[in-house]
């Protein structure tokens, strides 16, 4: 994605984020779509501040590159994200059982086509 549009783009998400903060403050939305919005605004700001750090701090931004593209960091990454993929499907697991137990079964349910999702995404 281009410079520009990121910028675009995270601007948009601070607009939304403030809109959703204005209704729900009008009372016209529930606290979640309030939660929601000022979710979006945090990242919004937060990534505008990161994007100007990135092009107006050489050394901010060789760190950046180095973290990205470094083969050290790329593994651990992807380690972490495979030990999350595991723990996920264990914890899913075990809910759609206790969820099942305590006679919840449309929590149960979902639990466990979480886990088929993710199994037949992982086997795919």
């Amino acid at each position: 994605m281009k410079s520009g549009k990121r910028v675009i783009v995270n601007i948009v998400w601070i607009v939304i984020g403030t809109i959703l903060i204005g209704l729900s403050v009008a009372g016209k939305v529930d606290a979640f779509w309030s939660g929601m919005g000022s979710s979006l605004f945090v990242v919004g700001i937060l990534k505008l501040v990161r994007f100007y750090r990135l092009h107006n701090n050489m050394e901010y931004q060789e760190m950046v590159e180095i973290e990205l593209n470094d083969e050290r960091n790329r593994f651990l990454r992807n380690k972490a994200w495979a030990w999350s993929g595991y723990l996920f499907v264990i914890l899913a697991a075990l809910c759609c059982i206790i969820f099942k137990i305590i006679g919840q079964d449309v929590l149960s349910f979902a639990a466990s086509g979480s886990v088929c999702i993710i199994l037949s995404l992982f086997w795919i």
